[in-house]
């Protein structure tokens, strides 16, 4: 129990921005925005950490804005439109929906230019824009795809081979129509039975 409590500041530091500890996430998750320390928040940047990713240049570009009616002002050029929200009318909590390239350091400036930043990471995100690589479970499908493939060729190669093979060799000679002889038994019975045949007509 005591070490619970102990790491709960941490925990708590991390699930709100803490600007000292850095803030992971997958694509898909919400994570909030905390500006710390700053007396009176005017606005909120974003320098992305691989802005080629996103086709955007180096350096800070700004997200959103206070604004005296209480509804902050969201850039309609930035990158989160439509997954950023603020949580407060003083913008001091944001609320972001990850997405792939997102990671980057969120400043929150103040009134008398004192800021708060967050730096984010989402889990995926590299400086050559790829994917990570496949898990451990999907790698088997990966090679029994490309051996099956293996296998169908070398299979159809072999029924090629046949086949040639069968069409280059001779065919087989026909085999002679064989021919029933009469034998002498059958011959002289037929001969014997002729001339009873013939009284039997006279009569």
């Amino acid at each position: 129990m005591a070490l619970v409590l102990q790491l709960l500041p941490l925990l708590l530091s991390r699930a709100l921005g803490d600007p000292g500890v850095p803030l992971d996430g997958h694509p898909g998750d919400r994570v909030n925005l905390s500006c710390i320390g700053v007396s009176h928040p005017i606005r909120w940047a974003w320098a992305p950490s691989f802005p080629a990713c996103k086709g955007l240049s180096k350096g800070r570009r700004p997200i959103l804005w206070a604004s005296s009616s209480g509804t902050p002002t969201v850039s309609p050029s930035q990158p989160f439109a439509g997954r950023l929200r603020s949580l407060d009318p003083g913008i001091r909590r944001l609320e972001l929906l990850l997405s792939a390239g997102d990671s980057g350091t969120f400043i929150c400036k103040g009134r008398h230019d004192d800021e708060s930043r967050t730096v984010l990471h989402v889990l995926g995100d590299r400086a050559d824009c790829r994917a990570p690589g496949p898990s451990q479970g999907s790698v088997y499908p990966q090679l029994l795809i490309p051996l099956l493939g293996a296998g169908l060729v070398l299979g159809l190669g072999a029924l090629g081979v046949v086949y040639w093979q069968r069409r280059r060799s001779p065919p087989p000679p026909l085999r002679p129509v064989p021919r029933f002889a009469v034998s002498p038994s059958h011959s002289s019975t037929c001969e014997s039975r002729t001339p009873e045949a013939s009284k039997g007509g006279g009569t």
